[in-house]
C-alpha cells in the first residue's frame, strides 16, 4: 500500500467513484437523435451538480443553440501558478445495433475487468478520471495545486456545431497556459500514451438524381439511367488501384512524415497479425508505401461510410430508383483544408458523374487536422505523471481519429493542448459492447493527480 495520501483517498474511493460513473453512463445522452434532447440536458446538469459536490468553486450550465456547455472555475491557486483547461464531452454515439450489445448500452456493467455500457470510453469514463482526480486533491489537500478550467461540451459528437462560437465569445474566461484533454487511445495495454497528432476530417453526402420518380425497372431498365449503378460507378473510381485517393489536388498539401517519425512509429511494439485479428478480414489493404501504422496516423483517407436507395425490405420489388445516396469521410493530415478538400471532392464527383444523371453534394461538418510539439513543457509535465503511474516510458503516437475541439482551442486560444488517453484501440468507440478497462479508469484517475502536481512544478 502506498503512503500518498491522495492515492490512499482514491484507493479508498474507487467502489463510490465507480458508482458515479455508473450514474453518469445511465444517462442516454446521444446528441445525434433530438429525442434525446432531454436527457442530454440531463447529463449536463448532473456533471454540474457533481462538480459542485466535490468543491469546484463555479460551477454553471451555459445554454447553446444546441446542447448546453458546462463550464467550472476552480482558480484559487494564485497568479503564479499554472492555469489549466480540461476539455471533456458528455455526448455519446446512438448504441445502434442493439441486437449486437451482449448488456443494454445505458445499464453500464463489470465484466472481465472491463466497464461495458456506451459513453464508457468515449468520453465519459476517460474526462471523468480526470474529475475524480481533482477531487482527490480537494478532499486531501484541501486546494488544487494548479488553477483548473473545465469546459464538458455535449456536441462532440455531432461536430461540436456551436463550440466554436462559444469559445470565441468566452475566450478571456478560458484564457489558460495549455489544455488538457483525455479522449484519445493508449498505444497498448499498459503502454501510457501521448498524442501529439490528430487527423482532420471532411464529411459529406453525395445524392445522385436520376429519373423524377421511382420507375419498374422492367418497363424501363436498360433505357433510363440507374442512380444506383451510376453512384457505384462514382465510388469504385475515387481510389485508384495503388489505393490513393484520386481526387486531383488531393495530397497537394499534404505534410510528410520526417525520417525520425517513421523510424519512432517501426519500433512500437505493433502485432500486424493481432490487428487482423481485431478487426476481422481477410488482411490489409491501404496505400501503396506505408505501414498500416502510417495509413492510420499520417496519410489522408477517404472511405465510403454509408449507401442507400431504392427498394431495402423485405421480399422483391423490381424499381429504378429516382435517387441514390452515399456518404463519406475524409481523414486528413497536417496541412490540409477541410473545406479545400470538401471543395475538390466536389468537383471531382461531378466530373466523374454520367451527363444523364445531376449529382448533388453537401458538407456536413469537418475538423482541422493538428500537429502538436512533443518537446512541450506541458507534454514533458504530463510524460513524468504518467512514468510515475504506469511505471513504463512515454510514447509518442499519432490519432487517426478527429477530435475538432483541439483545433479551436489551438486557433482561438493560442494554446498547446495535451492528448492523454486512458482508453484502448480495442475499446469498440462508437460500435456495440463499448468498454473501458477498470484497470485504466483507476490508473487514470491517479494520473490526473499526479499531472496537477507536476504542470505545478
Amino acid at each position: 500500500m502506498t503512503t500518498d495520501p491522495i492515492f490512499e483517498f482514491i484507493e479508498s474511493k474507487e467502489d463510490r467513484f465507480l458508482e458515479e460513473l455508473f450514474e453518469l453512463l445511465r444517462i442516454p445522452s446521444i446528441s445525434t437523435d433530438d429525442e434525446h434532447a432531454e436527457q442530454v440536458q440531463q447529463a449536463a446538469h448532473w456533471l454540474a451538480a457533481h462538480l459542485e459536490s466535490i468543491g469546484i468553486a463555479d460551477v454553471a450550465v451555459h445554454p447553446t443553440d444546441g446542447h448546453p456547455i458546462v463550464y467550472a472555475r476552480h482558480c484559487h491557486a494564485g497568479d503564479d501558478a499554472p492555469t489549466l483547461l480540461i476539455y471533456g464531452h458528455y455526448d455519446v454515439q446512438p448504441p445502434d445495433p442493439l441486437d449486437e450489445w451482449k448488456s443494454p448500452p445505458f445499464e453500464p456493467q463489470v465484466r472481465d475487468g472491463k466497464i461495458f455500457a456506451r459513453g464508457a470510453t468515449d468520453d465519459k469514463g476517460q474526462f471523468f478520471a480526470h474529475v475524480k482526480g481533482l477531487e482527490a486533491w480537494l478532499a486531501t489537500a484541501g486546494e488544487l495545486p494548479v488553477n483548473v478550467k473545465i469546459l464538458l461540451e455535449g456536441e462532440e459528437e455531432i461536430g461540436s456545431k456551436h463550440l466554436g462560437d462559444w469559445v470565441r465569445d468566452h475566450s478571456d474566461e478560458l484564457a489558460c497556459d495549455a489544455v488538457i484533454i483525455s479522449d484519445s487511445s493508449m498505444f497498448a495495454p499498459g503502454i501510457p500514451s501521448i498524442t501529439y497528432s490528430l487527423r482532420g476530417l471532411a464529411y459529406l453526402e453525395m445524392t445522385v438524381h436520376g429519373p423524377s420518380h421511382d420507375l419498374h425497372s422492367g418497363l424501363y431498365g436498360g433505357a433510363v439511367p440507374n442512380p444506383i449503378n451510376e453512384l457505384t460507378r462514382i465510388i469504385a473510381q475515387l481510389h485508384d488501384d495503388d489505393g490513393r485517393v484520386t481526387i486531383p489536388g488531393f495530397y497537394d498539401d499534404v505534410r510528410e512524415l520526417q525520417p525520425d517519425e517513421r523510424q519512432a512509429i517501426a519500433e512500437l511494439p505493433f502485432d500486424e497479425q493481432d490487428f487482423v485479428d481485431e478487426t476481422g478480414v481477410a488482411e490489409l489493404k491501404g496505400e501503396d508505401g506505408y505501414s498500416t501504422l502510417e495509413r492510420i496516423w499520417a496519410r489522408p483517407t477517404l472511405d465510403c461510410n454509408g449507401i442507400w436507395g431504392g427498394f431495402t425490405g423485405d421480399g422483391a420489388k423490381t424499381v429504378l430508383p429516382a435517387t441514390a445516396h452515399a456518404k463519406f469521410s475524409c481523414r486528413l493530415v497536417a496541412d490540409q483544408d477541410p473545406d479545400d478538400i470538401a471543395q475538390r471532392a466536389q468537383q471531382w464527383v461531378e466530373e466523374l458523374a454520367d451527363d444523364a444523371v445531376r449529382v448533388e453534394t453537401r458538407m456536413f461538418h469537418g475538423g482541422q487536422p493538428v500537429l502538436m510539439d512533443r518537446d512541450g513543457p506541458q507534454v514533458q509535465a504530463a510524460c513524468r505523471a504518467l512514468e510515475q503511474v504506469w511505471d513504463h516510458e512515454v510514447v509518442f503516437t499519432r490519432g487517426g481519429g478527429t477530435i475538432p475541439v483541439v483545433s479551436v482551442f489551438s486557433q482561438l486560444l493560442d494554446v498547446p493542448t495535451v492528448l492523454i488517453g486512458f482508453g484502448l484501440e480495442d475499446d469498440r468507440l462508437h460500435s456495440p459492447n463499448e468498454k473501458f478497462n477498470l484497470e485504466n479508469f483507476y490508473a487514470g484517475i491517479r494520473t490526473s493527480a499526479r499531472l496537477w502536481e507536476q504542470l505545478a512544478r
